[in-house]
């Protein structure tokens, strides 16, 4: 029978992975809205292409780090790799705060940092195998779900913390002794690497190995000998289904690249459909895709009540329905075609929208200023992309009423993904697995922008978007096939009744 005190220092180690997932988010998110300001003021020679590779650095530095401190953590004490990767994350944080110094190549630095940011947060993979290890069964959706929910309120208060910081101007304070310019760019970095330092003494202080089989019981850490462990588990004999896991890894890659090109198509398809302007496309946006996070965060909260009634299997294939109705409200119908762009202004004009510019998510386009002399700024949908001529508009209600639905389904189906394959793994180290699945979904946030900057810009939102809808019909063929086998380890094995 696990102690009370077992019980407390187990969730306070719990608590403290919440709060890595928490600043692993925010180190993404609190810099983004300044990036291309930043880019320009430091490197000139710098285009909206590169922009577009310094966004993607940080998924693409995650996806390979995540398998390889899930590995580490297999074998070692996961502190080791949680403290490493932290460390990382404040180095490359306050690298990006330098990457004015250098009198060239100061482009490349700061891919370089944003790199190193993304490396450091690979050990999601790391905090979501050790609450996996940590929980019983019935704790199991629960933990799941706030985990999901610390990382969403970290992407959503980024930007926030980010707003805040440029009170302090362009200009600054500067530190000569050690040529530190504390500015609007510098300081949502060295202010993510204090958070950094923070987290990482309370790793130290508050965070203990512990792990619990389904049922609740403590056992002994299986990955190594730690003066933590507890009784020696019996249920670790048994084979993974590696036919789930596979399924698994393929639905989450479709939730998050579904997601991943809803998010980059919104400011594109609201500018070429509602003849809005870049500052306005940016602006409504900002505000539709901050109340979806608020939904988001609120529905984290209600599936944890939910999950116990229904199930995982049966609330996932549900929010994969709702993703599919949120698509396919989003095909055009009727008659009415968008305003036409026909002329190309030139002479300090903005460029209309290129499909360089649409391989970047929505965030990176809110930083492009326009110039002082932006009244003539083209609006409605380029002529140059020749399907605005015969494909009827998306009305304004479609777009609303899809953002609500996928909204709805989306964090639905991430913590269901995360809930399923942690309990499918069981008792095994999942170190590694969960890297995979951390990696599926870098992956998915790489590949959906570059989905969106071809197939919408040269074919158009009908194409993109029953593209979308049959992958998800397929996801939900996929899930309905493996249904069965997507059950806790403990229940496979007959050792608990599902």
């Amino acid at each position: 029978v696990e102690t009370q005190e077992h019980y407390k220092s187990r969730w306070r180690s719990i608590w403290i992975m919440y709060l890595t997932m928490f600043l692993s988010s925010v180190g993404f998110s609190i810099v983004i809205m300044s990036v291309w300001p930043y880019l320009q003021k430091i490197d000139p020679t710098a285009d909206a292409s590169f922009l577009g590779w310094i966004i993607a650095s940080y998924s693409i530095g995650q996806m390979v780090a995540s398998p390889l401190f899930g590995l580490w953590s297999n074998y070692r004490p996961r502190r080791e790799p949680l403290v490493i990767s932290t460390a990382i994350s404040v180095a490359a944080n306050c690298l990006y705060a330098y990457v004015h110094l250098p009198h060239s190549h100061g482009k490349y630095y700061m891919l370089t940092a944003r790199a190193l940011v993304g490396f450091g947060a690979g050990n999601v993979a790391v905090v979501r195998s050790y609450i996996a290890g940590a929980t019983s069964l019935t704790e199991r959706t629960s933990a799941m779900a706030n985990t999901s929910a610390c990382q969403a309120v970290g992407f959503i208060l980024g930007p926030v913390f980010q707003t805040c910081f440029t009170l302090i101007g362009e200009e600054g304070i500067t530190w000569k002794l050690i040529h530190l310019q504390l500015n609007m760019y510098t300081a949502p970095v060295l202010f993510g690497a204090l958070l950094g330092v923070l987290n990482i003494i309370l790793i130290f202080a508050i965070f203990r190995e512990h792990r619990v089989d389904d049922m609740g019981r403590q056992c002994k850490n299986i990955n190594f000998e730690g003066e933590e462990s507890g009784v020696l588990d019996q249920d670790t004999e048994g084979n993974i289904d590696h036919v789930a896991v596979v399924a698994i890894n393929f639905l989450f890659f479709v939730i998050l690249f579904v997601f991943a090109v809803f998010e980059t198509i919104a400011t594109p398809l609201t500018m070429d459909m509602y003849s809005w302007t870049r500052k306005e496309a940016v602006f409504y946006n900002g505000i539709i895709l901050s109340v979806v996070g608020i939904e988001s965060v609120i529905v984290f909260m209600v599936v944890k009540t939910l999950s116990k009634k229904t199930g995982e299997r049966a609330i996932l294939h549900g929010g994969l329905l709702i993703v599919l109705v949120g698509f396919f409200i989003l095909l055009p119908w009727g008659k009415k075609l968008p305003n036409i762009q026909w002329q190309e202004i030139k002479n300090n004009s903005i460029p209309r929208t290129t499909s360089t510019e649409m391989l970047m998510p929505f965030w990176s386009l809110q930083v492009m200023q326009l110039p002082s002399n932006h009244t003539g700024e083209p609006v409605g949908c380029p002529v140059t992309q020749s399907w605005c001529l015969n494909t009827p508009m998306i009305y304004l209600a479609q777009y609303i009423s899809s953002d609500i639905l996928i909204g709805l389904g989306y964090p639905v189906c991430n913590v269901m993904s995360y809930t399923l394959y942690s309990k499918i793994l069981g008792p095994k180290p999942q170190g590694v697995y969960m890297g995979w699945l951390t990696a599926s979904g870098s992956g998915a946030r790489i590949l959906g922008p570059v989905f969106v900057s071809q197939i919408y810009t040269h074919l158009g939102p009908r194409w993109a978007f029953s593209l979308i809808c049959g992958v998800v019909v397929v996801s939900l063929l996929l899930l309905e096939i493996v249904y069965k086998r997507l059950i806790a380890f403990s229940v496979r094995y007959g050792r608990v009744q599902e």
